[in-house]
C-alpha cells in the first residue's frame, strides 16, 4: 500500500494523465482560428496576421477557461509532480516559440503567416499523440500541414481565409476522435 508520501512512477503518472479529456486546448483553438478566418476574410493582410499571432499566442489561456467547462486539469494541479503534464506543457510553450520563425518570414512573404503559424504551432500534436497513446495528435499534425501546404499553393489569393477554414476542420475531426476516446475511457472505467 502506497503512503501519501510516495510520489507515483512513472507509469501511474502516465496513466494518470492519460485519463484526461483533452478537449479545451481543441475546442478553443477550433474557436480562435474560426475568428482567424473572419478576420481574413474581411481585415486587410497585415491587420489579419496581427490577427493571427494575436489568436494563437491566447489559445492556451483562452483554453484555461474553456477547461473550467470541460473539467479539465490544463496545469495538472490535481497531479502534482506529473512528469507528462511537464512534457505536454513544454509543447505548448514550444508553440509559442515558434513565432521565432513566422515573424521574420513574414517579412519575406505576409501572406506565408497563416501557413507558417498554422503548421509550426500545428506541431505540437505530435508529442501529445506519444504521450496520450492517441493516433489523434498523429492525424492531427500530418493532415493540417498536408492540407495547409496545398491549400497555400492552390489559393494564393485566399491563404487567410482558406487555410484557417482547413484548420478549423481539422480541429473539427479532432474533437470528433477525443470525445470518442473520452466515452471509451469512461466505458471501461464504468464496466471496472
Amino acid at each position: 500500500m502506497r503512503t501519501i508520501a510516495q510520489p507515483l512512477n512513472l507509469d501511474e503518472q502516465l496513466a494518470a494523465f492519460r485519463r484526461n479529456r483533452f478537449l479545451s486546448m481543441p475546442i478553443t483553438g477550433l474557436i480562435v482560428w474560426s475568428g482567424i478566418g473572419i478576420a481574413g476574410a474581411i481585415l486587410p493582410e497585415s491587420q489579419a496576421a496581427l490577427a493571427t499571432y494575436l489568436g494563437t499566442g491566447a489559445i492556451f489561456y483562452l483554453a484555461l477557461l474553456v477547461a473550467k467547462l470541460t473539467g479539465e486539469d490544463i496545469l495538472g494541479r490535481k497531479r502534482p509532480g506529473n512528469f507528462f503534464d511537464k512534457i505536454y506543457l513544454s509543447t505548448l510553450a514550444m508553440s509559442l516559440l515558434v513565432f521565432a520563425v513566422a515573424i521574420p518570414f513574414q517579412f519575406q512573404n505576409l501572406s506565408s503567416v497563416p501557413l507558417s503559424v498554422g503548421v509550426l504551432t500545428g506541431l505540437m500534436w505530435l508529442p501529445f499523440s506519444v504521450i496520450a497513446g492517441h493516433w489523434v495528435g498523429y492525424f492531427h499534425t500530418l493532415a493540417r500541414t498536408a492540407l495547409l501546404v496545398a491549400a497555400w499553393f492552390l489559393f494564393p489569393a485566399h491563404r487567410f481565409t482558406v487555410l484557417p477554414v482547413i484548420i478549423v476542420a481539422v480541429y473539427f475531426i479532432s474533437i470528433i476522435a477525443l470525445a470518442r476516446r473520452w466515452s471509451v475511457i469512461n466505458a471501461s472505467t464504468f464496466q471496472s
